[in-house]
């Protein structure tokens, strides 16, 4: 982890005094750069091949599906793989799909469908990129200025809203939509040269890599334990949904409904996110007012009553203030989900959880904005954003219960309890299923205390990779117990160990109190016969 130099760069711009992380934001930027110049591109071209609302809105879809579909894949390759040559690959995929987009619209050959369909395969690339670029930036930052980084992580990509429509709007209007996808291919190539560049230092483990299949489930059967991450995605889904009415249905605002070409829609996603990058320079002075809770729900009701202003607005020039409104309301609320569920994420796991967050944040923008086409094909755009204004209302009521809590309360530092077992034959790492007993010897008066604990262990066992768990009381001996967790092969088991948090420790020093009979945990003899199977 590296240290802030000194400087007298302003706070919000602390985490960019570390070189390396100054090096890959420089590349987070051109890179989203690239995807808003394609997004407005490809948005901007649909307009100019059909009139239908449903098939301009589903260009967005068609971008944010495969985050849906492939997210969990590319978050599990990004922890199973070298993170530095999968950020590669996923640049050189952007590129050859920048490629195919610029000859097939010098040649004519492309169709709403056809326009569709390289939307989608460049959303493929995204979804790959994205997880594993979340996954690297806790690594390059200070825990405390992690927020900061996020911040700056966001703001980059508002002010490639701000940059991407800009230099698309310049291209198109001079040369062509075309050479926009070319500008893509040349930066996403450079990009990769820098990320080439970069001299990341890899943890090397003794044991063997986790298998893809299985490294999904596990990511999977860590965020079902995992109460902060769960209210984080339903949070982010619903949001999301909220929010893409205005990004989906933002080439209708300005054309139908303002009567504007391009110009029109470049101020108007400029101006949401200008807003965005004000608000992302007071975000250390809002952290000191403000709960994680309050930003999420303050930033829903105003991004509520903002994207309704514009729409109601009377013209064009009410219209572009209330977007910077709504991109503020926008940005406080993304960055609140996205350092929440950076923070409730220790690092074995993190790229697999940031692409569960990544799938709830693209879910709900993809059938957002199928809903809100839809609506607005059949009624007219008004009528499309209000609904999305008050379904956001609605939701924030709904979904009371599942609060943002403060990152002080769960410690996810890595740390190793015991010792490793010493079984007394050399077990092949692939070898399994094992089961691993635990007995306690508890007074009874304190059972009931014992099971609830008991029930805190279930989650922490299937989080750090079981794959079942079970607790047994003696009917014979009063307060003896029995717990039972089960692991695929010796080497998940062994890869326990190292993912072990503060929190961890705390649990199992609270079961020892409880347990009278002190020796260690043991392998049973049942472990032994299971593998010989």
């Amino acid at each position: 982890m590296h240290s802030l130099p000194p400087s007298k760069l302003p706070v919000w711009l602390a985490p960019l005094r570390i070189p390396v992380f100054r090096a890959l934001w420089t590349t987070w930027l051109v890179a989203n750069v690239c995807m808003y110049t394609n997004d407005v591109a490809a948005a901007w071209m649909m307009t100019s091949l059909t009139n239908s609302a449903t098939l301009i809105a589903l260009v967005q879809t068609a971008a944010n599906l495969p985050v849906l579909l492939f997210g969990l894949p590319s978050g599990a390759l990004a922890d199973i793989l070298n993170r530095k040559h999968f950020l590669v690959f996923t640049q050189a995929w952007l590129a050859i799909n920048a490629t195919l987009l610029f000859l097939s619209s010098v040649f004519n050959l492309l169709d709403p469908i056809f326009l569709l369909l390289l939307t989608f395969i460049n959303g493929v690339g995204l979804a790959m990129r994205w997880p594993v670029y979340a996954a690297i930036v806790p690594d390059l930052v200070p825990r405390d200025t992690l927020h900061l980084a996020l911040g700056l992580n966001s703001i980059a990509m508002n002010a490639s809203r701000i940059l991407g429509p800009l230099i698309a709007g310049f291209i198109i209007a001079g040369i062509g939509t075309e050479y926009v996808f070319a500008l893509n291919m040349v930066l996403s190539l450079a990009m990769s040269v820098i990320v080439l560049r970069w001299k990341n230092e890899s943890y090397i483990s003794t044991l063997p890599g986790e298998r893809f299949f299985g490294a999904m489930r596990v990511g999977a059967q860590y965020i079902r334990q995992s109460k902060p991450m769960r209210s984080i995605l339903i949070r982010s889904f619903l949001f999301y949904m909220q929010s893409s009415s205005l990004l989906a249905l933002l080439p209708v605002i300005a054309k139908s409904h303002f009567n504007g070409d391009a110009n029109t829609f470049t101020l108007l996603l400029s101006c949401l996110g200008f807003g965005a990058i004000v608000i992302g320079s007071q975000l250390h002075y809002l952290r000191d007012k403000f709960t994680p809770q309050q930003m999420a729900s303050y930033g829903i009701i105003f991004l509520s009553i903002s994207s309704a202003g514009v729409v109601l607005a009377p013209n064009l020039w009410y219209a572009a203030p209330i977007m910077i409104l709504s991109g503020m309301s926008w940005f406080s609320v993304g960055n609140t989900l996205s350092t929440s569920s950076q923070l409730s994420l220790p690092n074995w796991i993190r790229a697999r959880g940031m692409s569960f967050y990544q799938m709830s944040l693209m879910g709900g923008s993809a059938l957002g904005a199928f809903v809100w086409g839809k609506i607005t094909n059949s009624t007219d755009v008004t009528t499309g954003v209000i609904a999305s204004a008050i379904f956001g209302i609605i939701a924030l009521l709904l979904i009371r219960k599942h609060r943002i809590h403060g990152h002080e309360a769960e410690d996810l530092s890595p740390v190793c309890p015991i010792e490793r077992p010493h079984p007394s034959r050399d077990i092949d790492l692939d070898e399994g299923p094992v089961m691993i007993s635990v007995e306690y010897q508890i007074h009874h008066e304190q059972a009931e205390l014992f099971r609830k604990l008991m029930g805190k262990t279930r989650r922490s066992r299937l989080k750090q990779g079981a794959l079942s768990w079970s607790l047994f009381e003696d009917a014979e001996h009063a307060g003896k117990f029995l717990e039972y967790f089960v692991f695929e092969t010796w080497a998940d088991y062994l890869r326990r160990f190292d993912r072990f948090t503060a929190d961890d420790l705390a649990m199992q020093e609270e079961r020892h109190r409880f347990h009278i009979d002190s020796s260690p945990p043991k392998l049973t003899r049942r472990i032994a016969a299971q593998l010989k199977q």
